[in-house]
């Protein structure tokens, strides 16, 4: 199957974002529910686009791509509860046109995967791309049911790549990528020069947290994968961890080299610090532990699928019964045995934190009190992002109005009592998105320092959002005095904000009009058919 683009690669793409969301390390933007509402236009403008450049010649393809502008943020995000990494927060039509092209790409690359990669196939129920039946657990759970774990002597090995996204070299990531389309296709070199754009140059990388970034990211180790398959290994994958299940010690060498020879080949190599050799029966019972069997009391929970989308059509009976099953399980009991270890279970506390909404509402705030409390905060910190998740859920929710006062409280008190834990500008969002409900007294002189000492744009986005939900008229005409000084994504955001504030919003709106057009350009607007910025003001006009 060649690589072959369509308009209908940028639509599903652009519903897909207004479903997930842009980035999954980040909160929720409105620029996504932009994208989704606006998803024909997109379709038709990401279309026009890539028709545009597909149309010329490889090398005044690449002259055209090289003159565009590529606007992203790279952001701090937590990664486990002592590292860091940097995730990128792309505009959102960049964002969108990259999707497109990687939906393309994964269409293409699935016939050549093999079946013992567990991560990110597709098949899943638009406007989801991936299969959700397809995932850690599953594949842990295949690994056990290899017959060659049942032969005498048999060993495992357990190993992942080092930094792989990171690590991932463009002009490698390029040619995997020529090789599904026809000679002519200059999906590739787009690829290739949108990477480098978000890269500032380097080239080599991905960017963390979105769509096409998993899909690169398989496509260049399919041909690795099928290395493991020629040599008669039998492995299994997920992402970048890689499980080799050998006759001995000697044969678990053997595969460790193969593979290490295959990543190396594309500029890649193993984790040494992550890389051991369990006997079969070590390897079994660590396994079943990891995976919650036996009579470990967080068992219940790990099995519950907590995916629930409400614009399915069952939506309400999907909740329901949700809301049936915890009634089972003592959710409390478990989050009090988590913060009594010294190393909590980061996918406990993460599926605590995402079933909050199922809860009665006095129990969701006792949750809420436990998770937030500040000498707990500390020791969840890996868990972070879907604390405040879970967190505003609840907070969104009129069914848990009662409590609201009292979590309210226990935000503000994050302010005063854990500042470290908002430094990563991933984790400031989470909470910025959390506490923009309402002012407090705690609140407004935390969002006006932090609009004023952050460099970053969305962080700043963020603060006026809050302004805007609260409503805040002082911080409304502290940003407006600010328009010259302000990026595109800032005046986005402030544009929005001004439907909130009556007669002063509309009159700030026809002052500043004038200078939409080209502070808002992409640099490829067409003569005709909509743009970028005429279908962002028409989204706000029709009352986003």
């Amino acid at each position: 199957m060649y690589l072959k683009v369509s308009r209908d690669h940028f639509l599903r793409a652009a519903l897909e974002i207004g479903q997930s969301g842009e980035n999954d390390t980040l909160p929720y933007d409105i620029d996504a529910g932009f994208i989704r509402d606006r998803a024909e236009e997109f379709a038709d403008i990401c279309y026009t686009l890539f028709q545009k450049i597909d149309g010329k010649s490889i090398d005044k393809a690449k002259g055209y791509l090289n003159e565009l502008t590529v606007v992203a943020e790279r952001l701090l995000a937590p990664s486990g509860a002592n590292g860091f990494r940097i995730t990128t927060k792309i505009h959102p039509f960049w964002n969108l046109y990259l999707n497109g092209l990687g939906l393309a790409i994964a269409e293409a690359n699935e016939p050549n995967r093999n079946d013992r990669v567990h991560s990110y196939r597709l098949g899943g129920e638009a406007p989801a791309f991936f299969d959700r039946t397809r995932s850690w657990r599953t594949y842990k759970e295949a690994t056990l049911k290899e017959g060659a774990l049942q032969k005498e002597g048999s060993v495992v090995v357990q190993t992942d790549i080092s930094s792989f996204y990171e690590h991932i070299y463009h002009h490698r990531l390029e040619n995997v990528v020529k090789d599904l389309g026809e000679a002519n296709s200059t999906v590739a070199l787009q690829i290739d020069r949108i990477l480098s754009k978000l890269a500032a140059g380097r080239s080599f990388g991905l960017p963390v947290g979105g769509q096409c970034a998993r899909v690169l990211a398989e496509a260049m180790m399919t041909p690795i994968d099928r290395s493991l398959s020629d040599a008669g290994i039998v492995w299994h994958r997920y992402v970048d961890d890689f499980t080799l299940i050998c006759e001995s010690r000697q044969h678990a060498y053997e595969a460790l080299s193969v593979l290490s020879h295959a990543l190396a080949d594309y500029g890649l190599s193993l984790n040494r610090t992550k890389t051991t050799t369990l006997s079969a029966k070590h390897y079994t019972d660590y396994v079943a532990a990891q995976l919650g069997e036996g009579e470990d009391a967080s068992a219940d929970l790990r099995e519950l699928d907590l995916h629930f989308d409400p614009y399915s059509d069952t939506a309400q009976k999907e909740y329901e019964q949700l809301k049936e099953l915890f009634k089972k399980i003592d959710v409390q009991f478990l989050i009090d045995l988590e913060k009594e270890k010294s190393q909590p279970d980061n996918f406990v506390v993460t599926q605590i934190s995402r079933a909050l909404k199922f809860q009665e509402p006095k129990v969701a705030a006792q949750l809420c009190e436990t998770l937030l409390d500040v000498r707990n905060l500390d020791s969840f910190r890996a868990s972070w992002s879907k604390i405040m998740r879970g967190v505003y859920s609840v907070r969104a929710n009129g069914e848990f109005s009662d409590f609201h006062a009292q979590i309210d409280q226990l935000l503000d008190r994050v302010i005063v009592s854990a500042p470290h834990l908002l430094m990563p500008e991933a984790n400031l969002l989470h909470f910025l998105r959390t506490i923009r409900f309402t002012r407090t007294d705690a609140r407004g002189p935390f969002v006006r320092k932090t609009y004023d000492r952050s460099s970053s744009t969305a962080v700043r986005r963020a603060c006026i959002d809050c302004w805007h939900h609260w409503p805040d008229r002082t911080g409304f005409n502290y940003v407006r005095n600010k328009w010259q000084n302000l990026t595109p994504d800032e005046q986005r955001i402030f544009w929005l904000a001004a439907g909130n504030f009556g007669d002063e919003g509309k009159h700030a709106r026809q002052q500043l009009r004038g200078s939409l057009a080209q502070s808002w350009r992409l640099g490829f607007e067409p003569e005709e058919g909509p743009t970028f910025a005429a279908s962002y003001r028409e989204w706000v006009k029709d009352g986003a």
